[in-house]
């Protein structure tokens, strides 16, 4: 009665990563229990949360090689694979919130989330910009409900505001990646979609255009500027070790707010569960608990399947599985 947090499957969003062709689901090994799908299998796997109440997916696509080149010109191809899984899964499972990823690194030779500049050392900002409001433009006309700018690029949710409302796609929010910061965690993600291959490093330096891990008021100030600029819902990723970030963003803006627990949260709770230093039921349930009491409307987890599946066996579970013993 007096429990002042409970989840429910509607808290979660779910990513998925969708890979080309028809062959089976390709397990992803740094992260248990997710896998790239093809597109009949992403569809699948989207109606299968839908009837557990999970009510949005995030995708993010798995660029093979041959398509990758410096400036991720994959990103604005109107048939890209992320495209046709946003036109089947809308086609297929309407019901369900679409956010798509809005960011180069899937389509880079170089694993950066933009273009570089003349020296090849660093991202361009500007001609970046230029690239993601175009390219969210092709999201929207394929039909997602929310772009999802992940790249950390100063000013382009204004961009993409003003290229969405010129095209027509008023309709079409923003979340935006506000606070992310330039996290050791992300290493799993990176074997998912393929950026750390192209790198050739897990441990890509974006510290240029990524946040630095120890300024709470620079990212503060950054979650500020995209909600003046037009964004519909800000995010602050990673998660959990971002908790203080995610309570202080809470009392300073009025807007849906997101949290990403990322891949290597993720990948943590489960190594040391299967070392048995862990319980991972009662771990999982504790870190998404806490990430919604820090203030998050939405929580982005790999977790969210089983997590939804767990609410609907037992209506009664509203909070974490804790034992009271140490």
């Amino acid at each position: 009665m007096v429990e002042e947090v409970r989840l429910h499957p509607s808290d979660l969003i779910a990513p998925l990563f969708v890979q080309d062709g028809d062959g089976p689901p390709h397990p992803v090994e740094s992260m248990p229990g997710v896998a790239r799908l093809g597109l009949d299998d992403l569809v699948e796997e989207a109606r299968a949360l839908a009837r557990l109440g999970i009510r949005g997916i995030a995708l993010f696509p798995v660029t093979p090689a041959r398509l990758k080149d410096p400036s991720g010109s994959e990103a604005l191809n109107p048939d890209a694979l992320v495209l046709r899984a946003v036109r089947r899964l809308r086609a297929e499972v309407p019901s369900l919130v679409l956010f798509t990823d809005i960011a180069l690194d899937p389509y880079t030779t170089h694993g950066h989330d933009g273009v570089l500049d003349a020296s090849g050392t660093d991202v361009d900002n500007d001609a970046t910009v230029e690239v993601l409001a175009r390219m969210a433009v092709l999201h929207a006309r394929a039909g997602v409900d929310f772009v999802a700018p992940s790249d950390m690029m100063d000013g382009r949710v204004g961009a993409i505001r003003e290229a969405l409302d010129d095209a027509g796609h008023s309709h079409a929010g923003i979340l935006a990646y506000s606070a992310k910061f330039a996290s050791a965690f992300y290493g799993p993600f990176r074997d998912a979609v393929g950026s750390a291959q192209a790198a050739g490093t897990r441990a890509l330096d974006k510290r240029t255009y990524q946040l630095n891990p120890a300024n709470r008021r620079e990212a503060l100030a950054d979650a500020l500027l995209d909600e003046a600029e037009g964004a519909d819902a800000l995010m602050v990723k990673p998660a959990g070790p971002y908790l203080d970030v995610l309570h202080a963003l809470r009392s300073q803006t009025r807007q849906p707010l997101a949290a990403y627990q990322v891949s290597g949260e993720y990948a943590q709770i489960h190594a040391a569960a299967r070392l048995g230093w862990l319980a991972l039921r009662p771990a999982r349930d504790e870190s998404l608990l806490a990430i919604k009491r820090a203030g998050a409307d939405w929580i982005l987890t790999y977790f969210a399947k089983e997590m939804a599946r767990d609410l609907a066996a037992d209506p009664t579970l509203s909070r974490p599985n804790i034992p009271f013993q140490e």
